[in-house]
């Protein structure tokens, strides 16, 4: 079954090749091929095409190259369907296309002398890398920009993940597991259409609220606990990344109550930020701020905010960026601007992205405050820093765990629009 319109597909291509310019050389762009389970045979791991593929064809076959030629266009080769596979597997679905032993021949005859591979590689062709990497950016400019079609797979992922999180918040209650709340949300996720997870579905209670990626165990929820749940479901690859923190029972404590008012205040100072010509580092330096303020205001921290955050102090409590690129994946296209150099840090920390935000880019917008020990027990930190943190007050706090607190923000020329608003918080 086809993913996308034809007509989504052409306008796509239409416009990556004027991205890629008059003078782009061939391009071939792979999707893939299964990898094999070491010892299971014949066995693979569940493939995925190549998102660039993807998103240029709609196909999640393997074997597939897309090819680019200024005189010819674009020509899909695909690999045909076998006996074998019906066996095995029915009908799998195959896009129309040339056969792909069929490209040696195009590149004979069409192919120049400069070839960038994208994708995944291509057998048997030698990708000129610096090309490459120019008609990559070219690319990314492109994908970058959502358009209706996967704004609308993605608004059904977001219904799935938002049936999830309610029924997670139905069963968190003391005496529950990480693993049962994460079979719970789950389940309900793919009762409501979801057809994948986005990616490893997040639940830490108490202390491993502070572990950002926390795969979820038999650790028991207690009456004074946190839980953090970071799930999202997906279908057709495009994936909600959402984060939600909830009490044990039915309310926080004060100290766990505070710390959420923080954090909810630094997403929404985020949220706000969130519009056409805003640079990124800009978003994560006004939630830093709000964060910095507030653990200022519980004497956790000491000093002018400006300091906290040029200092790197404020990163002890918030140690990754404010969000990332969603969509195709949990981590869609990122990268810097064109012409820009490595991503530079931000208040401590590596932002993951570094462009202003345009029309139909589609961000997380994802503060926290965490006491991780092994930040806050690091003698070198805590020499660095002796004069930014009260020390002694700190460990009043850090029963709290962890807080985070996320939503997926659609770039609008009208200003910021939360696509997971529906998800209460």
């Amino acid at each position: 079954m086809a993913i996308f319109e034809r007509d989504v597909l052409e306008n796509r291509r239409r416009r990556t090749a004027k991205a890629f310019g008059r003078q782009a050389p061939t391009v071939l762009i792979g999707a893939g091929e299964p990898i094999p389970i070491p010892g299971g045979l014949d066995q693979t791991y569940p493939f995925k095409a190549h998102p660039e593929y993807y998103w240029l064809t709609g196909s999640q076959r393997s074997g597939g190259v897309l090819a680019y030629n200024q005189q010819e266009g674009w020509t899909h080769f695909v690999r045909p369907v076998t006996p074998s596979e019906r066996l095995w597997e029915g009908n799998p679905d195959a896009p129309e296309g040339e056969d792909v032993a069929g490209l040696s021949e195009w590149l004979t005859r069409y192919a120049g002398p400069e070839i960038a591979v994208l994708g995944s590689p291509v057998p048997d062709v030698k990708s000129e890398e610096e090309l490459a990497v120019e008609m990559r950016e070219r690319l990314d400019t492109v994908r970058r920009r959502k358009d209706s079609a996967e704004i609308e797979l993605l608004g059904r992922a977001v219904k799935a993940t938002a049936a999830g999180h309610a029924r997670a918040n139905e069963v968190i209650r003391p005496g529950i597991s990480e693993r049962h709340i994460q079979i719970e949300l789950e389940a309900e996720m793919f009762r409501q259409g979801a057809d994948a997870v986005g990616y490893g579905t997040i639940v830490g209670v108490g202390s491993h609220a502070a572990v950002l990626h926390f795969e979820p165990g038999d650790r028991i929820v207690n009456t004074d606990d946190l839980v953090l749940i970071d799930a999202g479901g997906a279908i057709s690859g495009y994936t909600a990344d959402v984060t939600r923190t909830y009490p044990a029972e039915d309310r926080f404590t004060p100290r766990q109550q505070a710390i959420y008012d923080i954090v909810l205040a630094a997403e929404a100072e985020g949220i706000s930020k969130c519009r056409v010509g805003t640079e990124w580092h800009d978003v994560h330096r006004a939630a830093a701020a709000v964060l910095a303020q507030g653990l200022r205001d519980l004497g956790i921290l000491k000093g002018e905010v400006e300091g906290l955050l040029d200092s790197g102090a404020i990163a002890l409590f918030f140690p990754h960026g404010i969000g990332h690129m969603t969509g195709l994946g949990v981590r869609d296209v990122g990268g810097h601007a064109p012409g820009r150099g490595e991503v530079q840090p931000c208040c401590g920390v590596r932002v993951r992205i570094d462009f202003p935000l345009e029309e139909n880019f589609l961000m997380t917008v994802e503060p926290g405050i965490y006491f991780v020990p092994a930040i806050l027990d690091d003698p070198a930190k805590r020499e660095r820093f002796r004069d930014s943190v009260d020390w002694k007050s700190l460990d009043d706090w850090r029963s709290v765990g962890g807080v985070r607190i996320e939503d997926n923000v659609l770039i609008t020329a009208s200003g910021p629009r939360v696509i997971t608003e529906e998800i209460p918080k």
